[in-house]
């Protein structure tokens, strides 16, 4: 048990300062430049996996409440109620990810290719939309968590040392349930969908390549590099998202969280906010060009 959580530890430590850095780094390039699209996605995605690992369970902003005084109950509303809002924006915001994307590298004979201008200016309506609902949807959560006090004799299902849900009416329960899965599978099913558009554009675009060149001197385009490191992002999230969901339905319906699931289901859900800073670092060139930089200045 001791050594799970250690592990988690270690995990949620290497995400938040992978993100922190990421976060930073985006954060630069929209202040001081004309940022790209994918730039605004990204550095909304790195800002929410930052939150999301801060707000898990008994971590960082569930100490800050404690320190300053505040009940149990409200430091448990407010973690719970955030984690649950981020993690909602998560899917949203891999999804359209993997969307606009699919869209930038689209041939300019393909449907998808008369969106190229409209992503641009529509991008923040978007966000906008996205923020809105996951905010109202997860909003539900103040109503059916609570600060834990006895299972035995409240029949609550304890999710945090702290943090419980109350039994709530199987149909309300199951109505919820519904929304969320409607939701999750709508947006795995898109990314599936243009994951395997890129997938296609990316065999057709080498087809060519061989045609034209000899392998010898194929070299892989930004835009070829940042397509391959959003699939993997695609294909990691998908994986992990189904692991999670399994986990998350399991527990729910038969109202029994084991510690050691808890933990489990926490390695799995946080995987991917570690991850995703990690293969976006390695695969950027501003990002390793800026790294080579500093390497260079200090030593």
């Amino acid at each position: 048990m001791s050594s799970l959580k250690n592990v988690f530890y270690v995990q949620a430590g290497l995400g938040v300062l992978a993100n922190m850095f990421l976060l930073f780094f985006y954060a630069s390039i929209i202040i001081s430049d004309r940022p790209k699209p994918m730039d605004l996605i990204s550095c909304q995605l790195t800002f929410i996996h930052i939150m999301m690992i801060i707000t898990e369970g008994d971590n960082l902003l569930a100490n800050i409440l404690e320190s300053l005084k505040f009940g149990n109950d409200i430091k448990c509303k407010t973690t719970f109620y955030i984690n649950r809002v981020m993690r909602g924006l998560s899917i949203c915001i891999t999804c359209l990810l993997s969307v606009v994307q699919a869209v930038t590298i689209s041939p300019s004979t393909s449907f998808l290719a008369k969106f190229k201008n409209k992503v641009k200016t529509h991008i923040n309506y978007v966000f906008f939309c996205l923020w809105s609902f996951n905010l109202l949807f997860g909003s539900r959560l103040i109503f059916y968590v609570s600060g834990f006090t006895n299972v035995s004799e409240t029949h609550q299902m304890k999710v945090t040392k702290s943090c419980s849900l109350v039994p709530m009416n199987y149909i309300i329960r199951g109505f919820i349930l519904t929304v969320a899965v409607s939701r999750d599978v709508f947006l795995v099913g898109v990314m599936m969908t243009t994951g395997t558009y890129m997938v296609i554009i990316l065999f057709r675009h080498q087809r060519q390549c061989k045609h034209l060149h000899s392998i010898s001197h194929l070299r892989a385009s930004p835009e070829k590099k940042a397509t391959q490191t959003i699939l993997l992002l695609v294909v990691f999230f998908v994986v992990m998202y189904w692991l999670d969901f399994i986990i998350s339905v399991t527990s729910t319906l038969s109202w029994i969280y084991d510690t050691v699931v808890l933990i489990v289901q926490k390695l799995v859900m946080y995987a991917y906010p570690t991850i995703t800073p990690l293969l976006q670092i390695t695969s950027d060139k501003r990002i390793i060009s800026t790294l080579k930089k500093l390497h260079s200045k200090f030593y």
